[in-house]
Order: C-alpha cells, then structure tokens, then sequence
C-alpha cells in the first residue's frame, strides 16, 4: 500500500539531539537475555541485524527487551503521573529514556535506573493537540486535504508533526495557530535449515471471487502473511493486513474472499489455504488496518500452525511472544517483496492516509519504522527480537524495484520508512470481533 511517509527524516534528525549530556544516568545494566537465545538466531539473521543496524545479536536482542521493560514502565507512569510524563525511546547507545516534565519527575525516574529527558508539555498535551490538529484535516476540502501526508507526535523532540507535500497547496497551507510546538515537514509525493513450508513474511495471492482459469492478473491481488495465530477453541489463524481483503478494496468483493498459496508454473491452478475471515481498516477500526485469514485444512498440512516467520536467505525465526512499539527499538521486517529487512522504531504512534483504489483514503493509525518495505510486503510479519511487534501496513517505497533503488531515491528525504500495526492490538480488537480468545502462536524464549 502506497504512503506519502517522510517521518525517518525529521525524527532521525532529532535523535542526533540526544548527547550524553542530555540524560541523567546510563540504563539498567542486568543481562535481558540468555546465551542459548543469542546462538538460535540463524547466522543470516545475525548477517541482516549487522548490516541494517549494525548491532551484535547480543545488543540486538538485549535492546529489543529493554525496550518491553521501558514499555511497560512507560504506561505505570502513563497511568499514575499523565501531567508528567512525555514519552520513552530507547537511545542511540541503547540506552532507556523517559521524558518528564518536572525535576522532582525526573528524579523519581533516574532513581529506578532509566536515563531521564525534561521535556516542556506531557505526551497527553500533545495527543490532544494532534486529535485537534486530525479534526481540522478532515473538516478540509478534499483537494486541499490530500496535501497532507501525515501526523505524528514526536516525543524526542517533545511536538507534532505534520508532514505535508512539497507543493504550492501544500506550501500554503494555513495551519491552525493554537497548536504550539507544531513541526512541518515538507516531503515529495544461511546458518539454519530453510524450511520450505510457508510462514509469515512469504506469499499468498487472493481474488475478490474464487480463482479460475478464467481468472486475469489483474485480479489477483499479492500479500504477505503476517504472524500465525490460533483461537481458543484451536481454531488456525494467519493475521494479515486489511486492505489485502478484497472485500476493502474492490467494489462488488463479497466477505470471505479465498486465499492462496501460489502455483508459480500456473497460479490460476494454486492451493487454496483459507479465506478471509474479518478485515478493518480506518477511523472505525480505532485506525487499524488489519485481516484474519481463517485457514482449512489444507493451509495446516502446508505448515502454517507454527509460530515462525521467514528470516534472512530463508533461514527460520521462532516467535517468543509479543511486544508494543518503542521508539529507538531495534525492529526486523519479513515481507515476499523486499524479504528481510531490519531498522528501528522511529515513532510508536503516526496517523497516515492510505490511498484507496477507488481514489477514497483511509486514516490509519500505527508505529513507524525505517525498515525497507515494498509493494507486495503488506501483511508481513514485523519483529523486535523474537517478538512479534506488528502488521506491514505501508510504506514510502512500494513503488520501487528493490530496496538499494529505494535507498538511493530517498535518500534525501531521510531514507525508507513504514508503517506497522501493533500485534497487540490487532489481536485483541480481532479477538473481540470473531468472538474468539485469540493469541499469536509463539514459544518462550529460552531462560
């Protein structure tokens, strides 16, 4: 799904902000993680983790559990003190931070071991400034409102951000004065076994009606699986993003549109592995952009009730669990187009209009990350160690061949970023709608 994204650029910049001088104290310095789980991460995945983030599997895996401890950290303050505090990330040198508004805030934070930040308004003032920021975008004539890229909360940098085309409309935009704190950005429109069964990350095709000889390209529509999950009655699941339903994007689509494994010599003649169960996407999904692939018998014998995901070279990922987006936290993507491709979170939460085939768009709500992704990713599985994190809904590079032309275009813009959908809460907004105790497929981790 094609996005107008250009968040990498302005908060990357702002993380360049982020001294040694400018925290209070170094992170706790407990081991999070055991040996055992460092050396069953495949060498290719360790390979990508070099080369994306420049990190060690050990720095890889310890920071992608810090950040959960921070996580949840952040939300005991979020609850007790939400006039104080202003946000979390994990730093550049992998250390936790919490933003406070208060010295005596600061104090409190420093003293339970996290590095502290003094910031001038709460993450609840700038939510609230962002949703009133949202009402005046949507109250706008649609020519004028389709200028607008994005919004976001920048908590390093303690603002909101509106990313807005590079054009004269845009240009000229007369942005409400009571926002304070407001930011424009102005953007242009091998080591394992490899095992063959599919898993998240890999393919799947879908059609608005079930697939026949008759069927043309220009019906089949191509995704990614995301996490396998399972209901409480044993039920199998493969979650994926909404807008792959062809009931959300074609007009006459009717629910439960097949989905396939493809036939690469034929794929009018592919495997049918299940159907769309439920799909959401938008402002009435609470923003999510999410699928629930109900899978048949078929789809089990392929392979897909295991709690894995496609790494690096093909190479397997066993899911450990599930996690929230932190910002600054170390983040691997699996995806049929663009494969496996690793970043960092660069903002746990950004409201972005997905454009529509039929010309509408839809604000959808999720985390961004600098993960390259492509055309064909959606639906893919997002990681944060072993965790599963999220949901590949869009990107600023669905329209390139490959990630190096990806790169290389955007470079001036701040390199490639996407946006994910939070596993967890897909899984209890899907849960709700089936009826169903729904939970990710994973293993703990080894202790």
């Amino acid at each position: 799904m094609r996005l107008p994204l250009a968040l990498r650029a302005a908060i990357l910049a702002s993380a360049s902000l982020l001294t040694a001088g400018a925290l209070a104290q170094a992170a706790p310095g407990e081991r999070l993680v055991s040996e055992e789980h460092v050396q069953q991460l495949p060498a290719e995945l360790v390979e990508a983790i070099a080369r994306d983030l420049k990190l060690t599997p050990q720095q890889y895996l310890q920071r992608a559990e810090l950040a959960q401890r921070l996580s949840s950290y952040s939300d005991e303050l979020r609850a007790s003190a939400p006039d104080t505090f202003a946000g979390s990330w994990i730093a550049t040198d992998g250390r936790p931070i919490v933003a406070v508004t208060s010295t005596e805030a600061a104090q409190q934070v420093a003293s339970d071991g996290y590095g502290t930040h003094i910031a001038a308004v709460s993450e609840r003032q700038l939510e609230d400034a962002r949703a009133q920021l949202n009402d005046w975008i949507t109250a706008l004539p649609k020519d004028i409102s389709s200028q607008i890229n994005s919004t976001s909360v920048d908590v390093l940098n303690n603002q909101v951000v509106i990313d807005v085309v590079n054009s004269p409309i845009g240009q000229a935009l007369n942005l409400p004065t009571l926002l304070a704190g407001l930011q424009v950005v102005l953007s242009p429109d091998r080591g394992g076994p490899v095992d063959p069964r599919p898993q998240g990350g890999d393919t799947y095709v879908t059609t608005a009606q079930p697939m026949s000889a008759a069927t043309t390209p220009e019906q089949i529509g191509v995704c990614s699986f995301g996490f396998n999950a399972v209901g409480g009655d044993g039920t199998p699941y493969n979650l994926s993003a909404g807008h792959c339903d062809p009931v959300q994007e074609q007009p006459g689509a009717t629910a439960g549109s097949p989905v396939y494994l493809p036939n690469p010599v034929d794929v009018t003649r592919s495997t049918q592995v299940g159907s769309f169960a439920h799909s959401e996407m938008g402002i009435d999904s609470g923003g999510l952009d999410y699928s629930v692939i109900k899978l048949n018998r078929a789809g089990v014998d392929a392979g897909l009730d295991q709690p894995t995901v496609r790494g690096a070279n093909g190479t397997t990922v066993t899911v450990t669990g599930t996690a929230r987006p932190v910002v600054g936290a170390p983040i691997c993507k699996s995806g049929q187009s663009s494969t496996f491709t690793c970043g960092i979170v660069l903002a746990e939460s950004v409201d972005v209009p997905l454009e529509m085939m039929d010309g509408s768009s839809r604000l959808v709500r999720g985390f961004a990350g600098s993960t390259c992704t492509l055309s064909g990713d959606s639906g893919g599985a997002i990681l944060t160690g072993t965790r599963a994190l999220g949901i590949t809904s869009g990107s600023n590079a669905s329209g390139a061949p490959n990630c190096t032309e990806a790169n290389l275009v955007l470079a001036l813009d701040g390199g490639t970023a996407s946006i994910g959908i939070p596993i967890e809460k897909v899984v209890g907004r899907a849960g709700a709608a089936l009826g169903a105790d729904l939970r990710v497929r994973s293993v703990p981790a080894p202790a």
